[in-house]
């Protein structure tokens, strides 16, 4: 066995699992086959085995993380249903009227699909199959079209119930619970700042979001209300079958998670969207992605395992708690280490590695560890539309009609001004906590 001191350790398995990252290699091979190499060099054949087995096992037998496949069932099955459709179009009469009309449209489906769908390959695909060629055909800039596709789809992994804060929660030893309540209003500040700049720039560059011409929306009042109710019906209902039952504290996040799932089942019949072959697709791609998320969290986890047991863990607490300023320094040595992070590996990576190594410091900071969590959650958003990871610009990248002639470029440009408003979204938290920790304070146990 190799004897090095933990800071050279650390810089070896950090270093090691960025380099297998930026190759290309997949990251559940590389952060597994880094804590297994490093382990066996350091720690032996016998106790790298029992800590990669022990820490893999524990985490797979943690029942809160049943709750992942199921709202990836519920998320799916909702995107074939065929509600997101009905809503763009309920809004399409009600806001096309107004500069940037569309593109706050966008937003709003977003966040309330968000409330459903918590699937951001889902979310972002649905947003620029529905709304996107809409918006471009009607002379809507590319660039913020797109922007609006990509963050508005993104709200569904932090707006209840997310996949998320289902992973989070375990990792930190927080109520997933708590943790939904904690996350919904900082979501709608989000929805509220894409809103409010989509407004203020079309005001200023009219051309950037024109009105939809009058003849294409000349309905008569009660007909666009009794529209919009019947769009808004279905996913209220959901949200309050979910979200509902646990604020109320009627059943826990994951018993809520199978109401949901079979709720979305229902409406996907209620909207003649259901069948057999819907049925096989859904069930399969709940297969995929959940074992995804449970293979990269098992490695991960394995690999936290190695780090703590070679004290890797005492060299970034020392070195975040030495950073300049006191315990803001500290923090934000942690928000800028997360969004770092976020540029290069996916959210499911990031959670299950570090969180387990920097929950433990929101005591030491004096932070409440519900709020400094959901910092954390909020700031991912980030990692979605920053390159060169940013999975949804290359989703809406992907999805994009050939037709609609979308660059990548275009798509970048639009999402940046986004990336600075969940930026202020963070500071806005900061400064008013409760934006935060008012809701979950108000559950009823």
């Amino acid at each position: 066995m190799t004897e090095l001191g933990p800071e050279t350790i650390t810089l070896i398995l950090l270093g090691s699992v960025l380099a297998g990252i930026l190759l290309g290699f997949p990251l559940a091979y590389v952060i597994g086959g880094v804590a297994l190499v490093v382990g066996i060099a350091t720690l032996g054949m016998q106790s790298t085995t029992q800590i990669l087995y022990q820490r893999a096992y524990d985490l797979v037998q943690n029942y809160s993380l049943i709750a992942v496949p199921l709202f990836v069932f519920m998320g799916l099955m909702l995107e074939r249903s065929g509600i997101a459709e009905a809503l763009y179009d309920a809004l399409y009469l009600w806001l096309g009227g107004f500069r940037g009309g569309l593109a706050v449209a966008t937003v709003l489906i977003g966040t309330i699909m968000a409330a459903c769908v918590g699937v951001i390959a889902a979310s972002v695909t649905m947003l620029t199959l529905v709304a996107l060629p809409s918006m471009i055909r009607k002379g809507y800039d590319k660039g913020m079209a797109a922007g609006t596709c990509c963050v508005g789809g993104t709200l569904g992994i932090l707006i209840p119930p997310s996949i998320m804060l289902v992973v989070y929660g375990p990792m930190a030893q927080l109520s997933v619970g708590k943790l939904f309540m904690a996350a919904v209003f900082p979501g709608l500040l989000l929805a509220g700042l894409y809103c409010l700049y989509i407004i203020v720039r079309c005001l200023v560059r009219p051309a950037d979001g024109p009105p939809v011409p009058i003849e294409e929306r000349r309905v008569p009042f009660a007909t666009k209300t009794v529209v919009l109710l019947k769009s808004l019906l279905p996913p209220a209902l959901l949200i309050l079958a979910v979200l509902g039952s646990i604020f109320f504290g009627i059943a826990p996040p994951t018993e809520a998670a199978a109401v949901g799932a079979t709720a979305a089942t229902l409406l996907a019949i209620a909207y003649r969207k259901f069948s057999l072959r819907v049925l096989k697709e859904v069930a399969l791609e709940t297969m995929r992605i959940g074992s995804f998320v449970l293979f990269i969290g098992a490695m991960s986890f394995a690999l936290v395992g190695v780090f703590l047991v070679l004290g890797c863990g005492r060299v970034v607490e020392g070195l975040i708690l030495s950073a300049p300023g006191g315990n803001w320094g500290a923090f934000t040595v942690i928000m800028v280490m997360v969004f770092l992070l976020g540029m290069f590996i996916d959210w499911i990576g990031i959670l299950f590695i570090i969180v387990p190594i920097i929950a433990p410091l929101s005591v030491q900071l004096g932070m409440d560890p519900l709020w400094f969590g959901m910092m954390i959650i909020v700031n991912l958003q980030m990692s979605f539309n920053t390159p060169p990871f940013a999975p949804a610009i290359f989703f809406v990248k992907g999805s994009a009609a050939d037709e609609l002639h979308l660059s990548t470029a275009e798509v970048i440009r639009g999402v940046l001004p986004f990336v600075a408003l969940i930026v202020l979204g963070l500071v806005l938290c900061i400064i008013f906590p409760q934006i935060i920790l008012w809701l979950p304070g108000m559950m009823i146990k």
